[in-house]
């Protein structure tokens, strides 16, 4: 009996620390609640390497895709196990799906800043969110912009990723399904169905929208491979030559937000700014909206409609950002995906250990992972998309001041291929219609100061 007395102070120890009987809950359900929450988000660990290898790399896109795996696992991994540790919530983790498009085509492309810079942004976003936090003004900030235009916000940014993987182009050349072109007629138009990337990602989006709509977990990590694997019984894409293998240490990666300054110049200043504020923006809304919605499926939100250790989830999410930036990767933020180990019966932060785990346990599968082809991840980024969709039915329709702010921010964030750009036109357009409809006075102040940075950043861009 005392060969097994370690392993019962241990499990005891467990229990109590993440309190499984005030929660109702136990071993076996918590490791199925990580495994299934794992399994709805693992794409991130193909879809986020795919998105930054168009603007991180040395001599050509995808050379550091191994490299941006790794960070990408082990980001998630600290993230989520901070969430578990120190707010015992069955919540994940990662790089924030549109913060990591915005990262490459936005900020390094077609700003020209350098991707090492651009993590010195993220870095210092995370700095200053995590100041605020501690100070208890984040929140307050958060709660003074407009719910229409965060809403218009999240769906904005779906449709943005929908964009990036139903186009081809130059910019991206690691992604996109090639359904939607270029047009020197009409700007873009159909591809060409005869190209047997654009035909395989099509079977792989009606795939996965099938998986979708019968509610399989896992349906869009499904999805991935069945179209990859497709892919590689056709010869389209070559197949991978193993599929376990030690993991590729980020040495480009790592530090390099700390370096980045080297690059600045002093005609990126505003740039710079403005990618900061932007960065901070999009990553509160994020993580506030999902710890809400999360909070209410799995019955955490108290009778004064607050979250209970809020301060302890956004220290977590702000820590988790912070060591991704140290690691080389974008903003990270709490999934929605958690719901599905919620559903579960998922309640604490064990869930979230677990999840971490596996995180960890993926980077020895960087070889498959990096045969997975550009048209086999497409069909992802338009489902995710299409599932950041739903924050639409939260925006007044009938109030012109709450819909047309909205409206332009859903319509210019995929056609600018830019968040910061939509963001500063609704901040812009939102105060000055309510000035039309008398309603000053309604405005916050923070709302005012928002639109006057905006107006700024134009006329610097300019």
């Amino acid at each position: 009996m005392k060969l097994f007395k370690p392993k019962f102070i241990l499990t005891t120890s467990i229990t109590q620390f993440f309190r499984f009987e005030q929660l109702a809950t136990t071993y076996r359900t918590e490791v199925l609640a990580g495994v299934t929450t794992f399994m709805t988000m693992a794409y991130i660990l193909v879809v986020n390497p795919r998105i930054l290898s168009n603007a991180i790399y040395l001599t050509q896109p995808g050379d550091l895709f191994n490299q941006l795996l790794f960070t990408t696992a082990i980001s998630s991994a600290i993230a989520t196990a901070l969430m578990g540790v120190l707010a015992n919530y069955p919540f994940a983790l990662a790089p924030a799906m549109g913060l990591n498009a915005f990262f490459a085509f936005s900020v390094v492309l077609d700003l020209q800043m350098n991707w090492r810079l651009a993590l010195t942004s993220v870095l210092i976003e995370s700095l200053i969110f995590t100041s605020l936090i501690l100070c208890n003004i984040h929140v307050q900030i958060i709660k003074a912009i407009p719910a229409s235009l965060k809403h218009a916000t999240v769906a904005g940014i779906g449709l943005f990723i929908a964009y990036i993987g139903l186009s081809g182009v130059p910019e991206a050349p690691t992604l996109g399904a090639g359904i939607i072109v270029a047009s020197k007629a009409t700007l873009t138009t159909i591809g060409s169905f005869r190209q047997p990337a654009t035909l395989l990602s099509a079977f792989g989006l009606l795939l996965t929208a099938a998986l979708v709509a019968r509610h399989i977990k896992g349906a869009i990590l499904w999805g991935i491979f069945a179209t990859a694997l497709l892919g590689w019984i056709l010869g389209i894409a070559p197949s991978p030559e193993k599929i376990i293998a030690l993991p590729e240490w980020p040495k480009d990666l790592i530090n390099q937000a700390f370096t980045g300054w080297s690059y600045f110049t002093p005609k990126q200043i505003w740039n710079f700014l403005s990618v900061t504020l932007t960065f901070l923006f999009v990553t509160s809304f994020d993580t506030i909206g999902a710890l809400t919605g999360l909070g209410q499926q799995a019955g955490y939100i108290n009778e004064n409609g607050e979250l209970p250790r809020a301060t302890k989830s956004l220290l977590a999410n702000a820590v988790g950002t912070t060591f991704g930036s140290f690691m080389g990767t974008s903003p990270c933020a709490t999934y929605l995906e958690s719901a599905a180990g919620i559903s579960e019966g998922g309640r604490s932060g064990f869930t979230s250990v677990i999840v971490a785990a596996l995180f960890l346990l993926s980077v020895l599968f960087t070889p498959l992972f990096a045969a997975v082809p550009a048209f086999a991840t497409a069909p992802a980024l338009i489902m995710v998309g299409f599932l950041m969709m739903s924050s639409v039915q939260n925006i007044n329709w009938k109030d012109p001041a709450e819909a047309i702010p909205a409206f332009l921010i859903l319509l210019t964030m995929p056609l600018t291929y830019s968040i910061a750009e939509a963001l500063a036109i609704g901040f812009i357009i939102y105060p000055l219609i309510k000035i039309f409809q008398g309603l000053a006075d309604r405005v916050s102040k923070t709302a005012y100061t928002l639109a006057a940075i905006s107006v700024f950043h134009f006329v610097l861009r300019s």
